[in-house]
């Protein structure tokens, strides 16, 4: 009987005690299950304000013609490289020749007249001292002295017309040598061309602007035109740092500085934007006129800084403390947008750092979550650079879900900020 009842006590013993294990292992189990967490980790972080932008040469030319005519013939074509001085085009030259043959003539002629009328001139003036020689001597009528010295005056009058006619033309002549000069098109810079607007063939007509022909344009430099929104623009300056990529090479960043500001903001769909201009060299010819950029202007920048989910900031240390725990979506209030957060001025070209901010974070210890006061720096819509009161390696509760749901959030970890 001793025996019998030392193997029951045990067994009771025994099965009781299994059951405490299990019922530990789950609540434990069920405990780290409330919790979305993420790991103190260090990293870089960028606060930007992102714009859609358009690439354009920073140098180009619209190369047109100053006389009507037929284009003749066209030199080049999309993508040519041309030289500064190069012919590039010629219009029809058969007009503008015959109107330099006329005016040439109409220059002969009139030299040939002012020839002759100076003969004249010369003449009446030795007929009006012949005339005065023999006035002295009574030998002529003074009627006839007045007629002569008329017809002298006369001739050089027509001597002085001819001599301004002759002006005139030449004046007309060096314009129209002008204008024929003008059917030969020369590239007035060297570099690419990125478009024809005129075909061989074409009548171009001058009388109120000078057609295009068409474009040249230094490609070796590029000009980026983001269209910043007003909201945005008061947090740009001109030499802040900033970064962009194109589509066809998002994995590529190229960096400049912000060279220019436009102070007229264009409206596309009611929506108040203002064109912002920065340079970027191009030695490889990549960059090509009217690609579209994503560009990303550089508020603020740390490096191997300590980084934690935005979204486990409990609360400003200012502001009032959220009531109750709630799912991953609910259970920590939103830290203000990025944008929101102030900024220092910077010195020129480097970027801004935010002020520091105080909020309330829960650290992990043990399994059980406690309050902690931290200071942050910059501060993204998706992490936060934390600066003093965590280190490397803690665990920061980013949420709470419910214990019967086993789904597990990353709490934001290996999240990147836009253009990263």
């Amino acid at each position: 009987m001793n025996r019998k009842r030392i193997g029951l006590i045990l067994l009771v013993a025994a099965v009781l005690g299994g059951l405490g294990v299990y019922f530990w292992h789950v609540r434990n189990e069920n405990s780290a299950d409330r919790f979305v967490t993420a790991v103190v980790e260090r990293g870089s972080i960028e606060d930007t304000v992102s714009a859609i932008g358009a690439l354009q040469p920073l140098q180009y030319v619209d190369v047109g013609t100053q006389v009507t005519g037929q284009l003749k013939s066209l030199h080049v074509e999309i993508g040519d490289t041309v030289k500064q001085g190069q012919l590039v085009a010629e219009i029809d030259p058969t007009l503008l020749q015959a109107k330099v043959d006329s005016t040439k003539a109409t220059l002969q002629n009139l030299r040939a007249q002012l020839v002759d009328r100076q003969a004249q001139a010369r003449l009446a003036q030795q007929q009006v001292k012949r005339n005065r020689e023999l006035m002295k001597a009574d030998a002529v009528a003074e009627e006839l002295l007045q007629q002569s010295e008329a017809a002298a005056v006369q001739g050089e009058a027509q001597v002085e017309s001819l001599r301004a006619q002759i002006r005139q033309n030449e004046s007309s002549l060096t314009a129209d040598e002008a204008n024929l000069r003008y059917t030969r098109i020369f590239a007035p810079m060297a570099g690419t061309v990125v478009s024809l607007t005129a075909r061989q063939g074409q009548t171009l007509v001058s009388s109120q602007q000078a057609p295009v022909i068409l474009r040249i344009a230094d490609l070796s430099t590029m000009t980026v035109w983001a269209q910043a929104s007003e909201a945005d623009v008061p947090k740009i300056h001109v030499a802040m740092p900033v970064y962009f990529n194109t589509l066809g090479l998002p994995e590529r960043r190229w960096t400049s500085k912000v060279r220019q500001i436009l102070p007229t903001p264009e409206t596309v769909n009611n929506v108040i934007l203002y064109n912002v201009l920065f340079d970027v060299d191009n030695p490889d010819g990549v960059l090509k006129p009217q690609m579209s950029a994503q560009v990303y202007f550089l508020l603020a920048r740390a490096e191997n800084a300590l980084l934690i989910p935005a979204n486990a900031l409990q609360s400003s240390v200012r502001g009032k403390r959220p009531a109750g725990n709630g799912d991953a979506t609910r259970g920590a209030r939103q830290p203000e947008a990025a944008g929101e957060a102030s900024v220092a001025n910077a010195g020129a070209g480097e970027p801004a750092t935010q002020k520091k901010r105080r909020f309330i974070v829960r650290v992990l210890k043990d399994g059980q979550p406690e309050e902690r006061e931290i200071t942050v720096g910059v501060l993204t819509r998706l992490k936060a650079q934390v600066l003093s009161g965590l280190e490397e390696g803690e665990t920061v509760v980013t949420g709470t879900v419910a214990k019967d749901d086993k789904t597990k959030d990353s709490g934001g970890r290996g999240l990147r900020a836009p253009g990263r």
